[in-house]
């Protein structure tokens, strides 16, 4: 092979590399992972805490001056609470209904930024 081939291949296997994390959404949490317009969230959801890790186009954000809402909607009504940094995520704790089939909505505004939104269900 000459020198053209071996660079031609190596960009190729660069570009799919970088393609392929882009488009990765393997939830690394334990939750599921839901795309937004802007940014892609995997939601982690438990009876007494909410955590949602956020990133932009494959890659982690800084949650540092992030706030957010999450809203639950199911049989009962609806519920909201406040997302908070934490750590690596953003964070709701208290009490809520993670039951199959409940709907909702994450809304993250990280700092400097206009809001993100993504619907979701509970599976």
């Amino acid at each position: 092979m000459n020198f053209k081939t071996v660079l031609l291949a190596a960009c190729i296997a660069a570009c799919g590399s970088v393609l392929a994390e882009k488009d990765d959404h393997t939830p690394r949490h334990g939750g599921f992972v839901v795309e937004g317009k802007a940014l892609d969230f995997e939601i982690v959801a438990k009876s007494d805490v909410i955590s949602v890790y956020v990133q932009e186009h494959g890659k982690k954000v800084i949650i540092e001056g992030a706030k957010g809402k999450v809203t639950l909607l199911d049989k009962a009504g609806k519920s909201e609470a406040d997302l908070l940094p934490a750590g690596e995520k953003l964070e709701a704790k208290g009490s809520f209904n993670v039951a199959k089939g409940t709907k909702g909505v994450v809304s993250v505004t990280l700092a400097g930024k206009p809001p993100a939104t993504a619907r979701f269900e509970i599976r």
